[in-house]
């Protein structure tokens, strides 16, 4: 009996090393937001992350126990509760399908690897050239202003304009509210106070 139950308990020791091997957490700075159950949306970073759970710096905190739907950067939306609360944010487990944690165990690794060995950013979700470009700025005061954007990533974007923006204007571009980030001849990079949604980031995107 005992030689039968050995393949079985070999079996159980490699699942368990597989599972900590695919939860290992990897230390990496993404930006994102998040929604409690109050329904408000906050900005947020990733401190570390694994399949299973994620570290945030935030800056309004939720309760023990309490659901949370998060959307990251290059990860997309995430489900869990709050495990854990922090002095400078929270600690959250991770609810998702078997599927789920295998495509976020593939991209902390491409993320990992990314910064150490030094490679671009995948250019293909990073910025896209929308179909509507025209847009309205909405400047502090009431002032509008005219405005075509030159391309969009996730966190910000590239503008032409006529109006010189000095540095750290704060503005809003279609219903977006953002600020100056950079000024270039004939415009300006901005970027947005809340990280846009992986889920609606395409050529169609409508700021």
């Amino acid at each position: 009996m005992g030689r039968a139950a050995a393949p079985g308990l070999r079996s159980l020791a490699l699942r368990a090393a597989a599972d900590q091997r695919r939860h290992h957490r990897v230390a990496v700075a993404l930006l994102g937001r998040y929604m409690l159950a109050d329904r408000q949306e906050y900005p947020c970073q990733t401190v570390d992350m694994s399949p299973g759970g994620v570290r945030l710096t935030c800056a309004v905190g939720g309760e023990i126990g309490e659901r949370i739907v998060i959307y990251l950067e290059h990860v997309g939306r995430i489900e869990g509760t709050i495990a854990r609360l922090l002095p400078d944010g929270f600690a959250v487990t991770i609810g998702a399908t078997a599927r789920k944690r295998d495509k976020i165990a593939s991209q902390l690794t491409w993320l990992a690897n990314r910064a150490v060995l030094g490679l671009p950013e995948d250019r293909r979700h990073e910025r896209v050239v929308p179909r509507q470009a025209l847009t309205t700025l909405r400047l502090e005061g009431g002032r509008e202003t005219a405005a075509r954007i030159i391309d969009i990533s996730l966190s910000g974007a590239a503008l032409a304009c006529e109006v010189e923006l000095p540095l750290d204007t704060g503005l809003t571009v279609g219903r977006t509210p953002a600020r100056v980030v950079r000024q270039f001849k004939g415009g300006v990079a901005i970027e947005f106070r809340l990280p846009l949604s992986p889920d609606r980031f395409d050529e169609n995107l409508v700021l």
